[in-house]
């Protein structure tokens, strides 16, 4: 079982932006969702872990391991998918995995060509490996950045808002791969995307202004706000005026109507149905009542 101890992380960067602000956190094999919006501190977080960069204080252990004293330590057992996976050189998706396995440390040419083929086959790019990286589509280059994530077998894999971009059907086939991987390794799936993490993960966090403001199961999460959470269709010109009366978490267009919904422990007012809330209700909830706190 691997284990990933996060305590009391900050990030203060030179220009005086604090991105991480007392992140505690512990992870173990399976998938791990971290949810918050752009500029949370997500990418500071994954990139802290990955050791990429220090961290102003606390600490990441990673099997007992201090990833900050020891960073090549981690590195031997990380796959990591950033956000922008960079400019793909003019060779094939063969080639560049083969170069990357050895950059990795496999150095064997037998094992080497194995492993390329295999993670090829689980990536389903196979048929497409003697094609040029940077024609892919997004979606294939999205696959072929989690194959080169597995090169000589991490144990802690982290992937940043991986289906951003990507259309409904690559992002299905996407996620379905995460979720074979991540039964005996841990994987980190960063992400704004609620759905993601829904369908993915047993466990999860939300992170606003480089804090941790919930954590746990998505499931028991969503039981806090049973019964609490109301909606109501309203005319687009009276949502000022909702907003300033009730406490509005989240404002959307369902079949070109303006549809509310509140936060409240009763009906706020006649007109109001209650719902069943999922796990995109507890997040907006749970970001509005830490921006009430902050506010």
């Amino acid at each position: 079982m691997n284990t990933l101890q996060i305590n009391n992380l900050t990030k203060t960067y030179p220009n005086g932006v604090k991105a991480l602000n007392g992140i505690t956190l512990e992870i173990t094999n399976g998938m791990f969702g971290l949810l918050g919006s752009n500029g949370a501190g997500k990418s500071s977080l994954m990139r802290t872990i990955a050791s990429l960069q220090e961290p102003s204080s606390g600490s990441v252990l990673f099997n007992n391991i201090d990833v900050v004293k020891h960073p090549h330590e981690i590195r031997k057992q990380l796959g990591y998918l950033p956000q922008e996976f960079g400019v793909y050189p003019k060779i094939s998706a063969e080639k560049l995995l083969n170069h990357l396995a050895v950059l990795k440390g496999i150095i064997n040419h037998k094992e080497r060509n194995a492993q390329v083929t295999a993670l090829l086959q689980q990536v389903n790019l196979y048929q497409h490996r003697k094609k040029a990286v940077h024609t892919f589509s997004g979606g294939m280059r999205q696959r072929f950045g989690i194959a080169q994530a597995l090169l000589a077998n991490p144990q802690l894999i982290i992937v940043d808002e991986p289906t951003a971009g990507l259309d409904p059907e690559e992002s299905n086939r996407f996620l379905n791969l995460l979720s074979e991987i991540g039964e005996n390794v841990i994987v980190i799936l960063s992400t704004h995307i609620v759905e993601d993490v829904k369908n993915l993960c047993p466990k999860m966090a939300i992170l606003a202004d480089g804090e941790i403001i919930s954590q746990g199961n998505p499931t028991d999460l969503v039981k806090h706000i049973e019964g609490k959470i109301w909606t109501k269709i309203i005319p687009k010109k009276d949502v000022d005026s909702y907003q300033k009366t009730y406490d509005v978490i989240s404002i959307k267009l369902v079949s070109g109507e303006t549809q509310i919904r509140v936060w409240s422990e009763q009906q706020p007012e006649i007109g109001f149905e209650p719902i069943v809330p999922n796990l995109e209700d507890y997040y907006f909830a749970t970001l509005y009542n830490h921006n009430n706190l902050k506010g």
